[in-house]
């Protein structure tokens, strides 16, 4: 059977993980990666399994025998970057956010559209399948008219102030963080799952710690012992660890959602309740098997994943059979499934992955979720 060959972009944390859910497809081939840092990359060479690799990304580009290409980089790269493997004819999926810009992000879906090119923006987490099983009830009815959207995206990896990344620096990642970072996963996953838009956007956000202490040298130089105060300088702070926005719909719904970045305890938890006419649905990420279903009028119950109980959409993405737990990996290999599998298929149908489109989607939402938190009213999309 024929494979995509395909080149990563990036060996952060989440170019790897791109890799491993690249090979669970049976459908690709992870052909080469490129990496800035040569000796990250050759020592990753080995430790990944992949043959050939590249320092300077657009050497990869020019490989005429990749077909796509993931780009896994920081934020601020991520336009450029994709750009040009648009120009050079490859496929693409991009990490999110698509652009640190709308303006930017806007240029890239209407050169993507230009190319003929298969694209997608990594917002994997709509993958997991008690969220297409939420989808599917909602779109069958079986919730009714959907009254309100409640929900977080909870992470407490930013809790301390010596906590550093360079995701709180701006001109790396864009002038929103939590909202940007983790608050555009649980938008897009809504309006993904309702089946409804928001409209209206309000806004409050709190920077927690204003300054911030960076490590003065890369953090490899510290390894096996203590940093001491001198081993840090004060950055001062500009993004939100926290924010509160209020939503409107345009089916009449309202909702809420609270990102933090400082919550202790919370290590990834994306949780949404949607309240409807007939019932209720929660989901918690953190328990990824589990939907909670909530009734007025008899017992509320608990669906755990078992492709024999689920609706013919959300077992299609169930690997593996009931009490056999699928997780955040999974998400990964079931969207990279369903990609590739329309480029070697040629399939025009609406795909199930977020698209560029709906990345500029994102970066619209958060540009008004920006301009709300500062003037303190609520703006229309």
């Amino acid at each position: 059977m024929a494979k995509v060959n395909v080149g990563v972009i990036g060996l952060g944390f989440i170019g790897p993980a791109h890799m491993e859910a690249l090979r669970r497809t049976g459908i690709v081939n992870v052909a080469a990666f490129s990496d800035n840092n040569p000796d990250v990359a050759k020592k990753s060479a080995d430790q990944l399994g992949v043959d050939k690799y590249y320092i300077d990304y657009k050497e990869l580009l020019a490989d005429k025998s990749i077909t796509a290409v993931h780009v896994c980089t920081p934020n601020f790269l991520h336009y450029p970057m994709v750009k040009d493997a648009l120009l050079a004819g490859k496929h693409v999926i991009c990490e999110k956010p698509l652009a640190t810009t709308a303006k930017e992000a806007r240029e890239l879906v209407e050169l993507a559209e230009k190319q003929g090119v298969q694209n997608a923006v990594n917002f994997n987490l709509r993958f997991y399948p008690l969220v297409r099983q939420s989808r599917s009830m909602i779109s069958t009815g079986d919730v009714g008219r959907i009254y309100a959207i409640h929900g977080s995206y909870l992470q407490d990896w930013l809790y301390y102030d010596t906590d550093y990344n360079w995701r709180l620096e701006p001109k790396m990642s864009g002038d929103s963080r939590a909202v940007a970072d983790i608050g555009s996963h649980w938008m897009d996953m809504i309006e993904h799952v309702s089946g409804i838009r928001i409209t209206e956007v309000f806004a409050d956000f709190s920077t927690v710690h204003p300054k911030r202490k960076k490590p003065a040298k890369p953090v490899e130089t510290y390894s096996g012992k203590m940093l001491k105060p001198e081993d840090y300088i004060d950055v001062d702070i500009t993004t939100e660890d926290y924010a509160s926005v209020l939503f409107k719909f345009d089916n009449g719904a309202h909702g809420v959602l609270t990102v933090s970045q400082v919550s202790a305890g919370r290590k990834n938890r994306l949780y949404f309740e949607i309240d409807g006419a007939k019932k209720a649905l929660s989901y918690d990420s953190e328990r990824p098997n589990e939907l909670w279903i909530g009734n007025r009028d008899k017992a509320n119950e608990t669906l755990l994943k078992d492709p024999s109980l689920l609706s013919p959409e959300a077992r299609a993405i169930a690997s593996y059979p009931g009490g056999h737990n699928e997780g955040f990996p999974d998400t990964f290999k079931q969207m990279y499934k369903e990609y590739y599998s329309r480029i070697l298929s040629g399939s025009k149908d609406k795909p199930n992955y977020a698209t560029f489109k709906d990345g500029l989607r994102e970066l619209e939402l958060c540009d008004k979720i920006i301009e709300s938190s500062k003037k303190q009213v609520w703006v229309k999309i």
